[in-house]
């Protein structure tokens, strides 16, 4: 300290202020550079999840010989995919033509065209690597060591099921369990009343609509909705049927609206914004939950006191779950079992996978074989043969040669899910190629069903008799049939579905010829499944 001049010219720091004599400088901004640090962070990590990390997975995929389309936004493929839909939806089909990947799936068509079968896409982000091979695929979808997991898709999946199919691991397995008690032969021979009350009430109305014995026109796209929906709400709920058919009506809709959320993914947080869509998809998820909800407390209870009988597929869940339950040696249940939220999963996921896939699975048959009368004929004559103007029983179902010959050879040509996705979680090989981790495998399930190295140069015709000796010799690299997924992982509600569709197709064939009406137009597309794009116009003809 000076005394001279009577002016203090100490200079002293105390917690980052200066003070020189009686003045004080500002303090450090130590706020402001913590937050640029901050931005500084996010922006690197921004750069390196929408530029860099993409740029490095692609430059490592084609050091290995793999081509495809560039990396150049971060909405990846999408602008390109939205304008080949365009395209492809502008055009239909001539009558009589099978080769619908083209229409159905124009991204990778043309991308497997101009740079090979196993070529690059790009979903955001992630490059998307097209596995065609059916020996690749079934290594995939085997997955036994958990190589390949399966697309969490979040939030945006569980508007629609959070089942069986969106588990991985201890859970999966657990849920596996439990519900392949469900799905039994001898316990889905149970439900064979409902599927065949179900199919009276079409063909009864159907009857109405050609009383007068002349051919009359009918939409069977939303018919065949409507039927399979009915099937699913009584082989599911049983005398919860009319609250069934309302969980239906809204997880119909929300198949609709997830489907378009699903081209917005690339937008970040888009499904946190308060869009009408986002809305209307919440507002849906908690109704059908509601609804699921009070159906299961009331079957769990009486199926407590003994007073409900457990012949439809919920009550064969909750049945199955307590069995499961009682059978933990540690008496530890909930553990054992499953919880009512699994409870209302799975009941949202047999709506989504039970109904969609046969409706799309009878529509396309009827279509095709009005294409086709030939085979219609002999598909007829067969059921003639077997069940006469009775209803269809289980056994004789069983021994429908032809009519399984036809649905396999739809299933085939027009695959309900057209496309299964898988991700690397780690460095994998496959096929000879070094996938580094976060790599999406997309398999196109339809069109390897088309590819002509697989099934030979009529891979685009329609020849049921391909599966005459079932489905290990259809194909020349066998099996390369995927409808229902492959591995552990494949459907397990495969049996009920055909069984379903076998039931459907022969009391519509007991009672009716039909053929393509002048107003239908051959729009293949995908909406979820796939789905005529204009509808499903048939001519019906009463056969007595």
């Amino acid at each position: 300290m000076s005394a001279s001049g009577g002016e203090t010219t100490t200079t002293t720091t105390l917690l980052g202020s200066v003070v020189v004599g009686d003045a004080q400088q500002a303090p450090f901004p130590w706020k402001l550079v913590l937050l640029c640090a901050a931005l500084a962070w996010c922006a690197v990590r921004a750069l390196e999840w929408a530029w860099w990390r993409p740029r490095r997975l692609a430059r490592v995929l084609r050091s290995q010989g793999l081509r495809g389309t560039a990396y150049r936004s971060l909405a990846g493929d999408a602008p390109l995919t939205e304008q080949l839909n365009r395209e492809a939806t502008s055009r239909t089909l001539p009558l009589g033509c099978h080769d619908v990947a083209p229409r159905a799936m124009p991204l990778f068509h043309q991308t497997m065209k101009e740079h090979g079968k196993t070529s690059i896409t790009w979903f955001g982000p992630v490059p998307r690597v097209t596995i065609t091979k059916p020996e690749l695929v079934r290594e995939v979808l085997s997955n036994k060591f958990g190589h390949y997991e399966k697309l969490k898709f979040g939030k945006l999946q569980r508007m629609l099921h959070n089942g069986l199919g969106s588990h991985e691991g201890e859970k999966w397995a657990k849920h596996r369990r439990i519900i392949n008690q469900a799905f039994h032969l001898e316990k889905l021979k149970r439900m064979l009343p409902a599927f065949a009350a179900c199919c009276t009430d079409l063909v009864r109305r159907w009857e109405g609509l050609v009383a007068d014995g002349q051919p009359c026109e009918v939409d069977v796209w939303p018919e065949m909705q409507n039927l399979t929906g009915d099937v699913i709400s009584r082989a599911a709920f049983g005398s919860s049927y009319l609250e069934g058919r309302r969980i239906f009506q809204l997880q119909g809709e929300q198949v609709q609206l997830v489907v378009q959320a699903m081209h917005k993914l690339h937008i970040p947080g888009y499904l946190y914004l308060p869009t009408k869509t986002n809305r209307r998809m919440k507002q849906i998820a908690s109704e059908i939950e509601a609804l699921l909800k009070g159906i299961i407390a009331k079957r769990e209870n009486a199926l407590r006191t003994g007073s409900a009988a457990s012949d439809d597929l919920l009550g064969l869940l909750l049945e199955s779950n307590m069995e499961h339950c009682r059978g933990d040696g540690n008496g530890n249940n909930s553990k054992a079992g499953i919880t009512t939220d699994d409870v209302i999963g799975e009941c949202k996921l047999f709506y989504f996978a039970g109904m969609e896939t046969t409706s799309v699975l009878l529509t396309w048959t009827m279509i095709v074989l009005s294409m086709h009368p030939e085979w219609q004929d002999r598909a007829r004559e067969e059921v003639l043969h077997v069940f006469g103007d009775k209803t269809p029983d289980y056994d004789g179902l069983s021994r429908l040669r032809i009519v399984t010959m036809v649905l396999y050879e739809v299933l085939r040509l027009y695959t309900p899910l057209t496309s299964v996705q898988r991700q690397t979680y780690k460095p994998m090989e496959l096929g000879g190629v070094r996938y580094p981790a976060g790599v999406m495998l997309m398999l196109p399930l339809l069109c390897i069903h088309h590819d002509k190295d697989v099934w030979g140069p009529d891979a685009s015709e329609f020849r049921p008799q391909r599966f005459a000796e079932g489905i290990s010799k259809a194909s020349r690299d066998a099996p390369a049939f995927f409808p229902f997924g492959w591995g552990p992982r494949t459907c397990i509600g495969q049996s009920f579905a055909l069984l379903e569709a076998k039931m459907g197709l022969s009391m519509v064939l007991q009672r009716f010829a039909f053929q393509l009406s002048p107003a239908y137009t051959h729009a293949p597309f995908p909406h979820g499944m796939l789905q005529p794009e204009h509808g499903a116009q048939i001519m019906l003809r009463a056969l007595h």
